[in-house]
């Protein structure tokens, strides 16, 4: 029986995935096998030894610690792609709205309820609120992985001119991308060019304040920055700045704090990126079969601390063997069984960076305890365990 614990409240449709007969879940597990959470800070967590996975049921994962649980042995899954519709549709509605002074509009009407002819007030102070058309309009995309491959070729779709900048772009992402997205090679170009620009990065170093004081320089009078990546990924005192003085015209985060709640021309959004029900169940039904093909065969797949490996199913015993900096130990095991006559029935072995991750499936029954348990004595050595 494993044993999962949940951190925030996770879509049923997903836990149901794991099966009661086989996982105990709930939200104060003691020595739990997994944790599945979705923006739980795990910081400041003290993760029980028992741990050998966590499942993040969104993209980012910046609220788990991976460093830490890479040294424990820990697997990471998040879930790339699976809400990248519920943030397409919002980036899109995002952007309709600051077409035209919706939000401003709305609130304005409030302010007429008592009027005696609501319909004469209206025709007579609406052109406050007019603007222009998405269409024709130049749209920047930083970041082309799922949710701003999706932006791009929904905004094409709607006759928006799309320019698109990724330096590390991978060929799933290439194959999906409309041909007609034209590609910058730099950010500055894309701000310079762009009516609309919005940014899908994750944060870190490399991404933080990725539009900044300085580059805001470069853009049009009339551009709009959109934020529904990661609060940190834009500098918001510099966008509050540049709205304020007229160098741009309006900043829409996803992120609200105190920098920019009640500034004019900042449209805050209560962290509705992924909030739909359709993208909590994918999310939660993507990482729920990771975790359980993990935990079950020893098969990774969109793991962001170790490498992605899996190996058909025969029906045998499995030797999981994770080390760090090294593979020579594997070499080591596969000589121990050897020596003992056990033939592999199958192996499958990557590497991330300096972590070797190693998946050997031998017959059930196989008297291999004492070479696991000397495997994972040495130093190097951060999973070693077996799946029956």
């Amino acid at each position: 029986m494993y044993k999962i614990q949940t951190l925030n409240k996770i879509s049923e449709k997903g836990l149901s995935l794991l099966p009661a007969e086989s996982y105990s879940i709930s939200e104060d597990g003691t020595s739990p096998d997994g944790i599945i959470l979705r923006s739980f800070k795990m910081h400041d967590m003290e993760i029980p030894e028992s741990v050998k996975v966590i499942a993040r049921a969104g993209a980012g994962v910046n609220n788990i610690p991976l460093t830490t649980c890479t040294e424990k042995g820990i697997v990471v899954f998040n879930a790339p792609g699976a809400n990248a519709n519920s943030v397409k549709e919002l980036v899109i509605g995002a952007m309709l709205t600051t077409a035209r002074d919706f939000a401003g509009g709305v609130a304005w009407t409030k302010t007429i309820a008592d009027e005696d002819d609501v319909a004469k007030v209206v025709e007579k102070n609406k052109s406050r609120f007019a603007g222009g058309e998405i269409k024709g309009k130049k749209l920047g995309v930083i970041g082309l992985g799922a949710i701003g491959v999706q932006i791009s070729n929904a905004c094409l779709n709607l006759g928006m001119e799309v320019y698109g900048y990724d330096p590390y772009l991978t060929l799933q992402a290439a194959w999906t991308i409309s041909s007609k997205i034209n590609r910058s090679d730099s950010i500055e170009k894309i701000l310079k060019e762009c009516d609309y620009i919005t940014v899908h990065v994750p944060l870190n170093e490399g991404t933080k304040g990725i539009i900044n004081k300085e580059n805001m320089k470069l853009m049009k009078k009339n551009a709009v920055i959109l934020n529904f990546a990661r609060g940190g990924i834009i500098d918001d005192a510099a966008a509050v700045e540049a709205v304020a003085s007229g160098q741009i015209a309006k900043y829409v985060t996803d992120f609200p704090n105190n920098t920019v709640i009640g500034k004019e021309n900042i449209i805050c959004v209560p962290h509705l990126g992924a909030s739909t029900q359709e993208a909590e169940e994918n999310c939660a039904e993507m990482v729920a079969q990771q975790m359980k093909d993990y935990l079950e065969n020893g098969n990774i797949v969109n793991s962001v601390n170790f490498p992605s490996c899996t190996l058909d199913i025969n029906g045998g015993e499995r030797i999981i063997l994770a080390s760090h900096k090294c593979n020579d130990v594997l070499n080591d095991l596969l000589s121990g069984l050897s020596e003992k006559g056990i033939q592999t029935e199958g192996m499958a072995s990557h590497h991330m960076g300096e972590i070797f991750y190693n998946i050997i499936e031998v017959a059930k029954g196989s008297d291999i305890k004492d070479l696991i348990d000397e495997a994972g004595k040495k130093d190097c050595v951060i999973i070693a365990r077996v799946i029956d």
